[in-house]
């Protein structure tokens, strides 16, 4: 039996959230309108500080400081990447986080944060 992809809906919109067909980049809003960056991120990955390496919540006051900059993440579960804030709230932060491709619409809670440097 052979998958046989979904037929395009009434009216012919697409079945991508964002617009962007398969093997194109997606369009990604955040909130408000607010868009990703417009260039890809550093290619270089930093070393983590030892100093924030935890297992307490990031300080929202903290990781402030880094809105819409080229912030690297490391996560309590090992994953790691490059994030870009552009909100931060009192228990998460969310903006653009990228995949090695194109930037992402992402959040996260902040007591899932080891630690972070923004650039």
């Amino acid at each position: 039996m052979a998958f046989m992809p979904p037929r395009r809906p009434p009216g012919g919109r697409s079945f991508f959230p964002f617009g962007g067909p398969p093997g194109q980049p997606p369009i990604t809003p955040g909130p408000s309108g607010a868009q990703a960056p417009t260039s890809p991120p550093p290619q270089f990955t930093p070393a983590m500080p030892q100093a924030q390496a935890g297992v307490f919540a990031v300080d929202p006051g903290a990781i402030r400081g880094c809105l819409f900059r080229n912030t690297y993440v490391w996560l309590h579960n090992g994953q790691q990447f490059w994030f870009f804030p552009i909100f931060v709230g009192r228990d998460s932060v969310a903006g653009f986080r990228w995949n090695g491709f194109f930037w992402m619409y992402f959040g996260v809670d902040l007591r899932q944060i080891a630690s972070f440097t923004c650039f």
